[in-house]
Parts: structure tokens; C-alpha cells; sequence
């Protein structure tokens, strides 16, 4: 029997759950959740994140995102699929999958750029399979782990910013940053990798690694504005959320998402309003405390 505590998604809620807040409201003033990213200003520092093949489709998730005035990740999905995002005038960041075909990588570089996304990134940890040394087929594509040559090749070939996304490592994201990319996604993609340390618990030691030369996104177990409150103390620039996002958007479409994402926004102002924090670079890290117990 495989054993249950394996489960990466479990052990990163467990730890944000570890963590408690301290409060600080003597002198606080109301606080601003308006944040700018790559040169765009945006009403949250809560990006809707990278979801695919979604059934009513992308175009109305990406709405959802620009009606909550929040940036928006596009995952797996044809240059069409991004193009019915980008058509509602949402800031996409798109999400490419490690093909092994690089013309299919190079082809969705340059759509991205031709249209007028926002950033760009590329998903390295989907490449191996979950449970093989293999490299898996999503969707009828044959992955492949691109090598640091590739990924300095697909980072030069564009000129959008470049993120590298599923990031559980201070080395990676290191080497990231040597090579050229503007940012990395702390995440671990939803328990592909079995044993992962929580994203949460990385951000620090990330962040001090790599100063502030390097945006760094927290993915992963960001459930509502609390936890997006916990993963910007501990580092972040931005957070991503998704699965929040998939049952309004299944009843309420475009809606249902800038809703979602306004009540998550509504809980993290009310945090930085208890912790003194006047916007979200104020945030303090020291405000943050581990409940081992818990």
C-alpha cells in the first residue's frame, strides 16, 4: 500500500495551516492592495492561475481575471485558445508545456509575443512522469526536460519576460536567474512530485538566495486570501490560485471568477490591515510564526 502522507498538495496545507499571524493594529491605516508587475498595475497581487482545457473555455476564465483587475496564467492549450484569452484584453501569462517537439515551444513563443501577451513561461517539472523515469505524453504530446542550453535558447528567442514555473528548489532557482529568466513559480504542480517540500517553506530561503533581482510567484495550496497573505510574507511578489476558481467559474463563468478572486482580495486586505501593512511591499515577514502543534 502507497503510503497516504506522500501526498505534496496535503503536506504543503499542513504547513500553511502551521502558520499563525500576529496582529499589529495600533496606528494602522487602510491599507492598498494595487500592485505593479512587469510595468502593469493590477487591483491585487492575486493572479488567477494556470489552468487548461477548462469546459465553457479559457477565454471566460481570462474575462474573469481582468473584471477582478488581476493578472491571468493560461496553461495547456492550442495558439487559438490563447488568442480567445487575449481577445478579452486580459494580461495572460502563458504556460508552455515542455514539448519535446522544440518547434512546438518556439511556435507558442512567438504567437504569445505576436499577440500581445504579457509574459511568457515554460512548465519544466510536467516532463518526467509521475511515478517513472520516464518522460510523459500529455495530450498526445511527447514531453522532454529541456537542457539549461535549451532554456537559455527559448529565454533569448523572446522578448517577453520568461518565467520558469515549478520551482522547489533554492539551486533552481538560482540557475534560473543566472540564465536569464525573469521570475520562477514556486510550485510543485499539484503532488506530481511526491515528498515535495512545501512552496511556502522554500520562499524564504529563495528569497534571500536570489535578493531581489528575480520575481518570484507563490503556487500552490492558495486556497483564499489568508494563505495569499502567508506566501507574500514569506516572499512573494505575486500568488496564484485555481482550484478556488474552477466551481465559480463551472456556475457563474467569468463572474464567478472576478468574484472569487475580489472576496480573496477583500481577505488579504483585511490581514494586511491587522498586521500594519499600508500595501503589499510593507507586508512584514516577521509577522509570520510557525505552530508546530498545529
Amino acid at each position: 500500500m502507497k503510503n497516504p502522507n506522500a501526498n505534496s498538495d496535503q503536506i504543503a496545507r499542513k504547513f500553511m495551516d502551521s502558520l499563525v499571524i500576529e496582529g499589529r493594529v495600533l496606528g494602522a491605516a487602510k491599507p492598498t492592495s494595487k500592485v505593479t508587475f512587469l510595468g502593469e498595475e493590477f487591483d491585487s497581487p492575486i493572479m488567477a492561475g494556470a489552468l487548461s482545457h477548462l469546459k465553457n473555455g479559457m477565454g471566460i476564465y481570462a474575462e474573469g481575471a481582468k473584471l477582478a483587475g488581476a493578472a491571468c496564467c493560461i496553461g495547456m492549450g492550442d495558439n487559438e485558445t490563447l488568442g480567445d484569452c487575449l481577445a478579452t484584453g486580459a494580461k495572460v501569462i502563458k504556460i508552455i508545456k515542455p514539448y519535446a517537439d522544440r518547434e512546438e515551444i518556439f511556435s507558442r513563443l512567438r504567437y504569445a509575443e505576436e499577440n500581445g501577451a504579457f509574459a511568457v513561461g515554460l512548465d519544466g517539472g510536467h516532463a518526467i512522469k509521475e511515478e517513472s523515469p520516464e518522460f510523459d505524453t500529455i495530450q498526445g504530446y511527447p514531453m522532454k526536460l529541456p537542457t539549461l542550453d535549451e532554456l537559455k535558447e527559448y529565454i533569448a528567442y523572446t522578448k517577453l519576460p520568461f518565467f520558469l514555473k515549478d520551482i522547489v528548489s533554492v539551486q533552481d532557482a538560482m540557475l534560473a536567474k543566472e540564465i536569464g529568466a525573469a521570475g520562477v513559480i514556486v510550485g510543485h504542480h499539484h503532488n506530481l512530485m511526491k515528498w515535495c517540500t512545501p512552496p511556502g517553506l522554500l520562499l524564504p530561503e529563495i528569497r534571500k538566495a536570489v535578493g531581489n533581482d528575480l520575481l518570484l510567484i507563490g503556487d500552490g495550496g492558495v486556497e483564499d486570501g489568508f494563505d495569499a497573505f502567508k506566501m507574500l510574507a514569506l516572499g512573494a511578489d505575486m500568488v496564484c490560485t485555481s482550484r478556488p476558481l474552477m466551481a465559480p467559474y463551472i456556475k457563474e463563468g467569468s463572474e464567478g471568477v472576478a468574484k472569487t478572486l475580489r472576496t480573496m482580495t477583500d481577505e488579504l486586505l483585511s490581514m494586511m490591515y491587522r498586521t500594519g501593512a499600508a500595501d503589499v511591499k510593507s507586508i512584514d515577514p516577521t509577522v509570520i510564526h510557525q505552530a508546530w502543534w498545529l
